[in-house]
């Protein structure tokens, strides 16, 4: 979805989950071998860059799948420079695990860069532990879109409440 919104906006996206791949990719090894600050390290470097080029007057997309509690002490701040709004794509947990399976299937290097547990407990057979997702929760225009069959609403709905009131940042 970042990608897609970026490009018919057409404006820069930045994912948090490529700047992982491009740190693994650079020190080479694989998620295992990273130690235990590194995703802390990078959701600060994530973060960093947005807000030097939202600082900037730069528009663009960011996406993450964090908790409001790592959302909120990054985005709170950013409003005071960029017109923030959300995107929440929702779906229910058994469907989004039965998609990351199945992204990892199809991409063997994708288990080298995040070391999923849903991929280690399909290979195991074993059920992953229930995981409540607590979406950001922020005084700021919000979308939530349902993902269990295409886009509900459509993307160019989601492109129309993106663009709306001239928003320097879209996640």
């Amino acid at each position: 979805m970042a990608h897609l919104l970026a490009n018919r906006i057409h404006c820069p996206a930045f994912c948090r989950d490529e700047f992982k791949e491009g740190f693994v990719h650079t020190v080479g090894g694989n998620h295992e071998s990273l130690g235990q600050d590194v995703n802390w390290d990078i959701y600060e470097t994530f973060f960093e860059t947005v807000d030097f080029v939202a600082s900037k007057g730069i528009s663009l997309v960011i996406e993450a799948a964090f908790q409001h509690k790592l959302w909120a002490p990054k985005l709170l701040p950013l409003t005071q420079i960029a017109n923030v709004s959300l995107v929440i794509c929702t779906v229910a947990p058994g469907l989004a695990r039965s998609r990351c399976i199945e992204r990892s299937t199809k991409d063997m290097t994708r288990e080298r860069f995040h070391g999923d547990s849903a991929i280690l407990a399909a290979k195991e057979g074993t059920e992953l532990s229930k995981f409540d997702y607590c979406p950001p929760a922020l005084p700021v225009p919000l979308l939530s879109v349902d993902t269990t069959d295409g886009y509900c609403p459509d993307v160019d709905e989601i492109i129309s409440f993106a663009m709306q009131s001239s928003r320097a940042v879209d996640l």
